[in-house]
């Protein structure tokens, strides 16, 4: 399974026992409840997860594919690990991709796809509310992924808008320790404001230069993260 076939299981309810072991799972990883580089024993964790042990592997194949599990032979499995090298390289390519493909969706999107874009902004802003003193953090992630994907959706290139879709999703364990741990200040709701009027009165390089500024704060909020805190199982 590749990460855009992931993302489809993950917004749709879950269908069979290895679905439902992957999701648990992923969210325990993403989250930080699974530390990075901790081992994953199957004995273990199959009655944390309430399945056998044949499901829980077929999950945590699945987690392989997302690069969020690593197998070590007959040694079984880890949490991938995280770092700063890592990140970095996930960002500084999403922004010179993520970029261009927002200045060709920016060039021939339609009405229909201001609509979207509208809609979408709107949406998230709901969350952001929620999230304001609460640990609404599910809904936002999918708002804000969403809002993502709609300001390069009129891009006619599928492969641009695959790898990001990659990227996105390989920066989402990076991103969600940001938001918890919050190193430094930042007002994300006027960040996507600010990319939302810049796409809609159609300015290319202005939106380009908001949101490559938005990627990279993201990665400036998590070099700002002590490495002992980077590393460490999160218990929220």
């Amino acid at each position: 399974m590749n990460i855009r076939a992931a993302a489809e299981v993950l917004s749709a309810e879950p269908k069979t026992l290895v679905e439902s072991a992957y999701r648990a799972l992923r969210r325990d990883i993403i989250e930080g409840k699974l530390a990075p580089d901790e081992k994953l024993r199957v004995e273990h964790l199959k009655d944390n997860y309430g399945v056998g042990a044949g499901t829980l592997r077929e999950a945590l194949s699945l987690l392989i594919a997302d690069a969020l599990v690593v197998s070590q032979g007959q040694r079984g499995f880890r949490v991938s690990p995280v770092s700063l090298e890592d990140f970095e390289d996930i960002t500084r390519t999403r922004v010179m991709l993520e970029c261009e493909a927002l200045r060709q969706s920016i060039a021939i999107g339609d009405d229909a796809w201001e609509a979207s874009l509208v809609a979408a902004f709107h949406r998230l802003a709901k969350a952001e509310e929620k999230r304001i003193g609460s640990d609404v953090r599910e809904e936002w992630e999918e708002r804000n992924r969403i809002f993502h994907e709609v300001l390069i959706a009129a891009c006619p290139s599928r492969w641009l808008k695959h790898f990001l879709s990659i990227l996105y999703y390989q920066a989402e364990r990076y991103r969600r320790l940001s938001l918890y741990l919050q190193p430094i200040p930042r007002d994300i709701h006027a960040e996507h404001e600010a990319l939302l009027h810049a796409a809609i009165n159609r300015n290319a390089e202005q939106a380009a230069a908001l949101l490559a500024e938005h990627i990279l704060m993201t990665f400036r909020s998590v070099q700002a993260i002590p490495s002992e805190e980077l590393n460490r199982k999160l218990t929220a």
